[in-house]
């Protein structure tokens, strides 16, 4: 155990504190069983790294990676309760999703070890919910997405900006003077904002290469599916970023790759999960998954200027962003009237050019367009619309 506590305090004594996620304060970190998913790259391992540095007792704490080799020949349950001998009162957990059976041994971890707070980190398409030991009664599990607008002003540019709620934004009561204009560093961020590494060189290639790790390891290993199911994730992949943007026709995706057209749901769902796309659905009760799905895009802009090549549309990329920025804390469904409906409101995204015409009947209907620094009357800037986390 020595090897990981070494190993744990370098990296913690490394991390830099200055810059941090919207999730780090929604979360309650006092909870005995505390979850953090999301899609790779995101940030979660800075994040829990950081929440140690500024909080806890180096002594008192251990932080470990699921995939160390350490597992190789140790259980989780095991090392929990070593470190509780020693006098451990803080676990965390990076890549759970890489340790087999993660879920009963957190389930031990827990039932047996009531003073010990353990703190998981793993993909988004982990279900906690899956398995026999039930982990929704004692895990609470935070989902993490990639920069909004505002955080990449901050983390590229050192622009503060503050939060604005979708009710500040459609009452024009967004006010940024340290950025006179926004349309420039907009569109880099729609390129290359989206991910933190995207500071770091050789962006394209490392996100190619996330994109790979998810779709050949991460959901053929949760899925148990076999290597050439994970090849045709990637081939349904390839369809979507092609599109703008996909209404799914079944039958005939089915026929493109060779599968029973049952399956195309059930990957799309898991490419969901894993934060490749994201899937609008119409307006529905109850659980969300039973929306009927209306359209599928790409999850977020960079990956359509990184997978979508020269198939790039900008009316798609404009409702990626849209979409992607809203659901963090909003319910966003398809709208019969506009592009997407949030609440009762309804909005129409497009360019400066864009008219009224298919919202005009709305009770409550937004014109979003691409373009502009300032809005007026019913017609707001696409970008205040990253300024919300």
């Amino acid at each position: 155990m020595d090897s990981l506590f070494e190993y744990s305090n370098q990296l913690i004594a490394r991390v830099d504190t200055e810059f941090i996620r919207y999730s780090y304060h929604q979360m309650n970190w006092q909870n005995r069983l505390v979850g953090l998913i999301g899609p790779r790259g995101v940030g979660k391992t800075t994040l829990v790294l950081q929440y140690i540095k500024s909080n806890l007792n180096f002594q008192q704490t251990l932080y470990v990676t699921a995939e160390d080799f350490y597992f190789a020949k140790n259980r989780l349950t095991d090392l929990a309760e070593d470190f509780v001998k020693s006098g451990g009162k803080y676990l965390f957990i990076d890549e759970i999703h890489k340790y087999p059976d993660w879920s009963k041994e957190l389930k031990l971890i827990y039932d047996y070890h009531q003073d010990l707070k353990v703190v998981f980190t793993g993909s988004s398409v982990l279900d906690i919910k899956k398995g026999s030991s039930d982990l929704s009664r004692r895990a609470v599990v935070y989902t993490m997405q990639g920069l909004s607008f505002r955080e990449y002003l901050t983390l590229f540019h050192q622009k503060q900006v503050p939060k604005f709620t979708l009710e500040d934004i459609v009452n024009h009561q967004v006010v940024v003077p340290q950025i006179p204009h926004p349309l420039p560093l907009f569109a880099d961020y729609l390129k290359k904002g989206y991910y933190p590494y995207a500071k770091e060189d050789d962006f394209g290639l490392k996100l190619q290469q996330v994109v790979n790790q998810t779709l050949e390891v991460d959901i053929p290993t949760y899925a148990e599916m076999n290597v050439a199911t994970g090849r045709k994730l990637k081939q349904l992949l390839a369809i979507v970023a092609q599109s703008v943007p996909f209404k799914p026709n079944m039958s005939k995706i089915a026929e493109m790759l060779k599968i029973s057209r049952n399956n195309i749901a059930d990957y799309l769902l898991y490419m969901e999960e894993a934060g490749m796309v994201a899937q609008l659905r119409g307006p529905t009760k109850g659980i969300r998954a039973l929306g009927k799905v209306d359209k599928v895009y790409l999850d977020n802009t960079n990956l359509v200027y990184n997978l979508a090549e020269e198939h790039q549309n900008t009316g798609n990329v404009r409702e990626t962003f849209f979409l992607n920025q809203l659901r963090v804390n909003h319910q966003v469904s398809s709208s019969v009237l506009g592009d997407f409906k949030v609440d009762t409101m309804d909005f129409e995204i497009g360019g400066k050019n864009k008219d009224l015409k298919q919202i005009k009947n709305a009770e409550k209907g937004f014109l979003v367009k691409d373009d502009i620094e300032r809005g007026f009357l019913n017609t707001i800037p696409l970008w205040h619309f990253g300024l919300m986390y």
